[in-house]
């Protein structure tokens, strides 16, 4: 917290633009995710040289936003949750629950194991920072270099594993959320890192940026919907695709 008496513009501009929520990051996550999905279900497969190509551009950049924001909370949600072992568990039950949907939107088919859905893909990140803050705790911060080795092969095997089972984003994602747990408290190496574990896609600079907005607060937010908002929206736009025969 910044000394009594002082004014807003005598604060360090990262304390200054601390304005967003926990829920305000999300729901602009779910804005962003919902852009994309709607530009790759239904924009894509009708594209060509004019306008609307310059429009799926403009929401290509706009979903980048998401899976920065989503890894982000993920990491946070991890700290603050009551029971990690009920974050998991409502990971891979809405991970069952969204893979038909999941299924409908990509390939138009009621079960397709070649690509998974990124509730799984937040599992096995929510998993991989777990393992690695075990091996911390039990090695302590006094022998940093250590658990820091260690963690190293564990991170390699939850890649390998995320990519064998398919998962949206694979090692992208269980990168993304080691760095950012491993610079929770440090900002700017955590986007640099970030950026450098999803360096094939440019724009998500502009999720990791609004990380920095971050104040700290959870916002009010409903939990149902949290966790409904990917299946029930991917079942829409799975059976518009079924509907315009897209």
């Amino acid at each position: 917290m910044p000394p009594a008496g002082t004014t807003p513009a005598q604060r360090p501009v990262l304390e200054r633009i601390k304005k967003l929520s926990n829920a305000q990051l999300k729901y602009i996550a779910f804005i962003s995710m919902f852009i994309d999905h709607f530009n790759k279900s239904m924009i894509y497969p009708n594209l060509d040289s004019g306008k609307l190509l310059y429009l799926s551009n403009i929401f290509d950049i706009l979903g980048r936003i998401a899976f920065p924001l989503f890894a982000f909370m993920l990491v946070e949600g991890f700290y603050r949750t009551h029971s990690r072992w009920h974050y998991l568990g409502n990971l891979l039950l809405f991970g069952v629950i969204s893979e038909v949907p999941f299924d409908l939107f990509t390939t138009k088919e009621l079960m397709n194991w070649r690509w998974n859905n990124v509730m799984f893909t937040l599992a096995f990140m929510l998993v991989t920072i777990w393992i690695v803050d075990v091996i911390r705790e039990k090695i302590g911060d006094e022998k940093k270099w250590l658990w820091f080795l260690i963690s190293i092969p564990v991170v390699a095997i939850m890649c390998l594993l995320a990519m064998f089972c398919s998962l949206d984003y694979d090692y992208n994602g269980i990168l993304m959320s080691y760095f950012f747990y491993l610079f929770r408290n440090h900002p700017f190496p955590r986007i640099l890192f970030g950026y450098l574990s999803v360096v094939k896609e440019p724009w998500a600079l502009l999720g990791l940026g609004l990380t920095l907005t971050y104040n700290g607060e959870r916002g009010k937010q409903s939990k149902l919907l949290n966790y409904l908002f990917y299946p029930v929206h991917l079942l829409i736009l799975g059976l518009l695709r079924f509907y315009f025969n897209i």
